[in-house]
């Protein structure tokens, strides 16, 4: 091997400097959620003193059930994540199928606008969509969450260059075999779409069960409020502050989708790879 290439070689190669940012990036990102666990586990004494003969508890975790209605906040977000995606992957998969496979008067145009929406931030529509909400009278309801992200253009986007991915040929066969346009869809797109479905699926959700600002403004009461404004309530000032109970109720809301991710990882991974999302 000439110098040059061991040169080349050398600089292409991770040094020890990359290896350690990474794993102080690391642990610089799972700091809070081990503080998190071990605040949850302990008494409020030792929410400040690690002692590794600390005794465990799961007191916390029973107060912090009693002191709000999480169940409650349980189910609102169950709800409301539910809704929103099947409501997204519906219109979705029926828009990306069109501007993928259909020519129509506007369809460069529509699709521009689409994309405009990927650079439009949602919080610089909270006026305006409070105002919609208002208008059409739903107001602290969970469909008035949902619905500015009924529409997703990302999913939109994602599909549609997925579905144009697929060859044409399993298109003309299907409509060979007298197949109509919704059949095509549901039986040709959207099997060969699987990993792209559960990849956005996986964004959607994370999104929507950590979302915070807009469920804050237009929610009112406990019928409505989701789990992350109802832990912002139980964490206030007025509440009186325990860290560990705080703790608690944060891990109790994050839990799903920590579990989640612990025992689907590989699937998760595999999914984004497949759908092209880096």
């Amino acid at each position: 091997m000439s110098h040059s290439a061991t040169q080349r070689l050398a600089f292409n190669e991770p040094g020890w400097l990359d290896t350690l940012a990474a794993w102080l990036l690391a642990l610089l990102w799972v700091l809070p959620l081990l503080y998190a666990v071990w605040t949850a586990f302990h008494p409020a004494e030792y929410a400040t003193r690690f002692e590794l003969t600390a005794p465990l508890t799961l007191a916390n975790f029973g107060r912090a059930w009693e002191a709000a209605p999480f169940a409650r906040y349980f189910l609102n977000t169950s709800l409301l994540v539910g809704m929103i995606l099947s409501v997204q992957l519906v219109l979705a998969t029926l828009a990306g199928f069109a501007f993928a496979r259909y020519r129509f008067r506007g369809r460069q145009l529509a699709f521009a606008l689409v994309l405009v929406q990927l650079m439009v931030m949602p919080d610089i529509l909270v006026v305006e969509n409070y105002k919609t909400m208002a208008q059409l009278g739903l107001i602290d309801s969970l469909l008035a969450i949902g619905l500015p992200y009924f529409a997703s253009a990302f999913a939109i986007f994602l599909l549609r260059q997925t579905f144009m991915g697929i060859p044409q040929e399993l298109d003309d066969a299907a409509r060979v075999e007298g197949a109509s346009a919704l059949q095509i869809l549901w039986r040709v797109y959207v099997p060969l779409a699987k990993p792209v479905y559960v990849a956005f699926a996986l964004v959607s959700v994370s999104f929507h069960w950590n979302n915070f600002l807009w469920p804050l403004i237009v929610t009112n009461s406990v019928n409505a409020r989701p789990l992350t404004v109802g832990l912002q309530i139980f964490s206030s000032v007025d509440q009186g502050i325990d860290w560990s109970i705080i703790t608690a109720a944060t891990l109790l809301s994050s839990a799903p989708l920590l579990i989640a991710f612990l025992l689907f990882q590989r699937q998760f991974v595999q999914s984004f790879m497949r759908a092209g999302i880096k």
